[in-house]
This record gives C-alpha cells, structure tokens and sequence, in this order.
C-alpha cells in the first residue's frame, strides 16, 4: 500500500526537487526539511500542488523538534550529503555517518515503513577516501539500527541543475586545456535525476525492503568520453591532456581552496575507482525500474547555455526531438 506521508531530508537539492514532484503528483504528501526555510522554500513550494507541501525548518541534530515529525510519517526519506567538508558541522562524518543512524533509530521506534537512504556506488574499494569511508560507516549504521531500510547506491546522478555535467561545462568553457586524470579511463554510468526519482517512486509504491539497491543509467561511459561527449554538445574545442598525478594533486589542493571546490583531493582519490555496477548487490533494473534516459539526448536539452549565443545558438535543442513516450 502506498504511503500517505512522506519526510524527506534534503528535499531542495536536484535530487530531493524531482522527487517532491514526483511524489506529489502521485498524491503523496510530503514534509520537507530544510535549514534555512527564507532561502529554500521558494525552491520547494513551487515543486507541487499547494496543499501537499509542508516545509520545516529545523538543524538536522535538532532531535525533539525531528521526532515530532516522525510521528506523523509512513515513511522517511534521507537525501542528504556533501562532496566537500567545509566547517567543522559540515563533516562526512556528522553528514554521512552520523546523521543517518539518528534516522534510522527514529524510522524503527516509530515502526515506520521504510526508511531509504541515498547513498554512493563504487564506495566498497574506495578505502583510502574519506568520502566513500563516511559513506560505508554509514550504511553500516542504517541497517544495524533498522534492518528494514532500503539503501541506494547510484551512479553519478546527472540533470540541468547538477554539480556534474554544469560544472565540467562551465570549466570547458574558460579552460583551455583540461586535465585528464588517470588518462580518463575512469568509468561511469551515469543516471538521470529522473531516471533516479522513478526508482524511488517504483521501491516505494511496490513496498520494496532490499537492502542495498544500486542505481545506473544505461550505458558505460569514461570520464574521457564524457568530456569529449560534453565538448561536441556545447560546441567547443579543448585539448584533453592526461595528468601526472603529482600535478593531478597540486592541481587539486589549488581547486580545493575555492569556496565550491570543482575538486579536492578526496574527490581526486575517488576519480580513480570505476562507479559501475558491482554484481554483488540488485539495481534498479533487477527491481523492475530500468533506466530509459541515454546521456547525449537529455544533456542536449541544456547544454545550449554554454555554447556561443546561448538559447540562440544555430543548434539549440528542438523540443521535438526525441519525445518520450
């Protein structure tokens, strides 16, 4: 049976904004907690119907005011993470590990059913990242505390509002030459944030406990092609030139004094394990919720803010092509 409520944490980010209007449409309530309600709800407010959207605006260790909330849930849904520790508040540790487990004690004293939790592929054989370490520690934590949880591992999760395709873009378009690091042989396979939220939709209107689920897209491509894939659509010419990884690492503790670092030196580390499938564990496409969107198609569909004369360019995308079905 589908639930009638649904308490998502980090519910304004690209992934969290997808899911509140899929739910939403699909007639789900949903309570969204955020920690600056003046900055983001005017985000969250327009994601669905009026009538369907609470916004609560709490710290995420403020554990009275969270509890309260959980008495008023079926179900409850963690999105939160961070790809760089900023303060000492904004650790992996406090974020990835930490955190979670408090849900997950909440999620089983109020016999809640199900508690999932957004987490990160390819973490097993990324030991020497803080990341994918926090990650793990967390994971392990969930299920200890409500073995009933569903844990999520995707791909890099990829849309027109996130901290990938944008990012890459945005540097293609001021750099002349871009690293490749570890000659851009890295695998990835990248999904789509709907592609994403479908599957959470699909594991919660099935009532699926599976306790660990990775999520990809559908196709196997390398950092290489990715920037190469990226270059074409904005219509750029780059020269990709692989790194030594001691400049990949200078390189990275430069980048890593920006306030929004496009790297770190833990994300550096991260870069050289492939974010595939593992075998170990079921995906999404096991679950019956198969990935449909390819990469070229849907970064085609914004990839025209970075080319010369933006909407207007000569090759903007027609919204024509490739309709879904």
């Amino acid at each position: 049976m589908k639930p009638k409520n649904c308490l998502i944490f980090g519910g304004s980010g690209q992934i969290g904004r997808h899911l509140v209007r899929k739910l939403t449409k699909n007639d789900v309530r949903v309570t969204v907690v955020t920690r600056n309600i003046h900055q983001k709800s005017y985000i969250i407010k327009t994601q669905g119907n009026a009538g369907y959207i609470d916004i609560v605006e709490s710290n995420i260790y403020e554990e009275q005011k969270i509890r309260s909330l959980f008495e008023k849930t079926d179900l409850c849904i963690n999105l939160v993470g961070i790809l760089s520790e900023k303060n000492k508040g904004n650790t992996f540790y406090n974020i990835h590990s930490l955190f979670p487990s408090i849900l997950a004690k909440l999620s089983k004293e109020y016999k809640l059913k199900n508690f999932i939790h957004v987490s990160a592929l390819g973490i097993n054989d990324a030991l020497d990242s803080n990341y994918a370490k926090s990650k793990l520690e967390g994971e392990k934590n969930i299920l200890k505390n409500f073995p009933l949880a569903t844990i999520l591992r995707p791909s890099v999760v990829y849309s027109s509002s996130d901290n990938f395709t944008c990012n890459l873009m945005s540097l293609l378009n001021i750099l002349p030459i871009f690293p490749l690091y570890y000659s851009g042989k890295t695998k990835f396979t990248p999904i789509h944030c709907s592609d994403l939220t479908d599957t959470i939709y699909h594991i919660i209107s099935s009532n699926i406990n599976s306790k660990i689920i990775e999520c990809v897209g559908p196709e196997v491509i390398t950092f290489k092609e990715v920037l190469e894939k990226l270059l074409k659509l904005t219509n750029k010419k780059r020269l990709l030139v692989p790194f030594p990884f001691l400049l990949a690492k200078i390189s990275a503790k430069f980048f890593q004094l920006f306030p929004n670092p496009p790297l770190t030196e833990d994300q550096l580390r991260l870069l050289k394990y492939d974010n595939v499938l593992s075998g170990k564990y079921k995906n999404n496409f096991d679950i019956g919720s198969p990935s449909k969107r390819y990469f070229d198609i849907e970064v085609k569909k914004y990839a025209y803010m970075w080319r010369e004369g933006g909407q207007f360019s000569t090759e903007k995308y027609n919204p024509k092509e490739n309709i879904e079905s």
